[in-house]
């Protein structure tokens, strides 16, 4: 999840430990800017055992950091727990307990959860006391469990509590599970549970029974029980809970044996016959193995019954569980329900499940948040080609309707002046003036003037809107249309052949796809395009790209089988008397005429590659910004 460097703080002049995030772990601006939030709540604790935080920044590659003291004295789980005769340092590991206590009380008290409390964030700095770190993943009480990309459980499984790893809500008492696990660790040199993964860990934790300890360590089994219990209602309650019953484990600890001194029964044994002495210990044996035998034969009873209920109540295989993912926040869910509904194209109807509404009712509770912003600019894309396409189809209406909810869109969140909005506007002005034209080559001037009139409640600027309406009055009435005087008695179609009619043409004839790329290039090898795929996204009305003019008079002569009409390129000339309509980016398209030779043919109109309205092209290959459009002749 994180890189860690050693570092050098110039002022003041010390050594720092740089954590920086993981780019897998913190993908996007949204949880990058959580993950910076809970950083700044960690670093307002002060406690003498919690590792200060200095500061938090952003790398140049925008991944979030934070900077700590540096710890040269490593960890917990580097250090033994043993005396020199194998036997745990109790007192050690007691202090040990209290202080990590200390610092979760602290920690508790405002609200914070550590959830990830093991070995390896208890430190050692030069003062040998520990101290408590990596508070990265902490959560405060009350905002939902944070989720992995992966829809599992954040934390280490191997001291993590069942209900944290079921993704359930955590709080306190899931700290006290995993300081218990440590405290194991100590005492025994092991974790209570291992598996070879992770899952399987979690499984044990919530399904095995808590283990037992060795005989030597019998007094801290009770402890165990509690702090290791499967529900967190029989847990302890808090660390106050936890402490007091470390003083007892402390005081059984120091109680003594029940032994004779063995001194003074020597020294009386020597004098007593051998068949005295063997009656005498076997009965003095007996009379002081009576009364502990039984104490111990309760309690193991005790603790056999205890097991044996929490056994009960955790029967349930929570496998399950952990395998779903776990609640998301509702902006996640309005954000995905909203990405949703416009990928449905459901974007302002039906009245009760719609895009438009989705975002706007998030917008209203989280408003600038990054991914929502960027939700209200492709919501704003989508809606704009919509009232774009009924536009060019003159469905003005339906085109106003539609545009009236991007403005109020880009009221509403401040994105008036978003790239988005600026491309719908430039796309409203092209529109309008491509209908003006063909109602020019039409002489149709009252329908020029309605044109015109769209442009002043669309949301176009004034000066655009006033030249909109100086070329429609200019539009003459009565006279020749242009375009059947250009076209002859043929039909020049408006839109380029399409995806979807070019596919049924293809997979009629089985016809193999055109070169989309230079014959010298590497590319056309190792990336390889066509015209169904040219290197974006296209749609299957959109026109057909990567097409070869011989591919396009070979779809000419089938459309003539098909329909019994006679089919062709249109030349230059024919082409300038009608205007194409284009949807999705701007192309060039094939014309009839020739270049130097016929084996260089000219394309027509401005493509998004090339801002020249004419240009000469090689025949024999398509391009990726160059379609074509038939002209039916009589």
């Amino acid at each position: 999840m994180s890189t860690v460097y050693l570092a050098e703080q110039l002022a003041p002049s010390r050594e720092v430990a740089i954590k920086v995030m993981a780019s897998t772990a913190l993908s996007d601006e949204v949880s990058r800017r959580r993950f910076e939030n809970e950083v700044r709540t960690i670093a307002r604790l002060e406690h003498p055992h919690v590792v200060r935080i200095h500061e938090l920044g952003r790398t140049a590659d925008g991944l979030p950091y934070y900077t700590m003291p540096y710890l040269a004295r490593g960890h917990l789980g580097q250090r033994s727990f043993l005396r020199d005769d194998g036997r745990p340092d109790e007192a050690r590991i007691i202090a040990t307990l209290r202080v990590l206590l200390s610092a979760l009380e602290y920690a508790h008290g405002r609200g914070v959860v550590h959830r990830d409390v093991k070995a390896e964030n208890v430190l050692f700095g030069d003062t040998e006391q520990p101290l408590l770190a990596d508070f990265g993943i902490a959560l405060r009480r009350g905002f939902g469990p944070r989720v992995t990309a992966t829809g599992l459980a954040v934390g280490s499984t191997a001291y993590m509590a069942p209900e944290q790893a079921r993704g359930e809500d955590v709080d306190g008492r899931a700290d006290l599970y995993s300081l218990g696990v440590l405290a194991w660790e100590m005492l025994t040199g092991h974790l209570p549970y291992e598996a070879g993964d992770a899952l399987a860990m979690a499984v044990m934790h919530a399904q095995n029974p808590i283990p037992r300890l060795p005989p030597h360590l019998r007094h801290w089994q009770r402890f165990m029980n509690r702090a290791l219990a499967k529900q967190p209602a029989q847990r302890f309650a808090d660390t106050a809970q936890m402490s007091a019953m470390l003083d007892q484990v402390e005081r059984r600890g120091r109680w003594p044996r029940a032994t004779l001194g063995r001194d003074r029964v020597a020294h009386g044994l020597a004098r007593v016959p051998g068949r005295v002495w063997l009656a005498t210990a076997i009965v003095a044996a007996l009379v002081l193995a009576l009364p502990l035998a039984s104490r111990d034969t309760a309690v193991e009873e005790a603790e056999r019954e205890a097991q044996r209920l929490v056994d009960e109540q955790t029967r349930e295989d929570p496998i399950p569980a952990m395998l779903e993912p776990l609640p998301e926040a509702p902006l996640q869910v309005a954000l995905d329900k909203a990405r949703q509904q416009i990928a449905q194209n459901r974007l302002t109807t039906p009245d009760d499940d719609n895009a438009f509404s989705t975002v706007m009712t998030a917008w209203a509770s989280n408003p600038d948040d990054p991914a929502l912003v960027e939700l209200v600019d492709t919501l704003t894309k989508a809606l704009g080609e919509s009232a774009l396409a009924n536009l060019a189809d003159a469905r003005d209406e339906q085109a106003g309707r539609q545009i009236d909810r991007i403005r109020l869109l880009g009221t509403e969140t401040s994105r008036l002046e978003s790239a988005a909005q600026l491309r719908l506007r430039a796309g409203i002005e092209k529109t309008l003036e491509a209908r003006i034209s063909r109602a020019a080559d039409r002489s149709d001037s009252s329908a020029a003037t309605a044109i015109a009139a769209l442009a002043e409640p669309m949301g176009l600027a004034p000066s655009t809107v006033r030249r909109l309406q100086t070329r429609a009055a200019a539009v003459p009435t009565g006279s020749q249309p242009r375009s059947a005087a250009n076209a002859g008695a043929g039909a020049l179609a408006t839109k380029p052949v399409s995806r979807d009619d070019y596919a049924a043409f293809a997979e009629a004839t089985a016809r193999k796809p055109s070169l989309c790329r230079e014959r010298s290039s590497l590319l056309r090898v190792l990336a390889p395009r066509d015209w169904r795929s040219p290197g974006f996204d296209q749609g299957g009305a959109e026109p057909v790209l990567c097409v070869s003019l011989a591919d396009a008079q070979a779809y000419a002569q089938w459309l003539q089988q098909q329909t019994g009409h006679s089919y062709r390129l249109p030349t230059v000339a024919e082409s300038r008397s009608i205007a194409p309509q284009i949807s999705g980016r701007e192309i060039s398209l094939w014309q009839l005429d020739c270049g130097d030779g016929c084996q260089e043919r000219a394309v027509l109109g401005e493509s998004w590659r090339k801002q020249e309205g004419r240009r000469v092209l090689d025949a024999g290959r398509g391009y990726d910004d160059v379609g074509f459009r038939l002209l039916r002749e009589p």
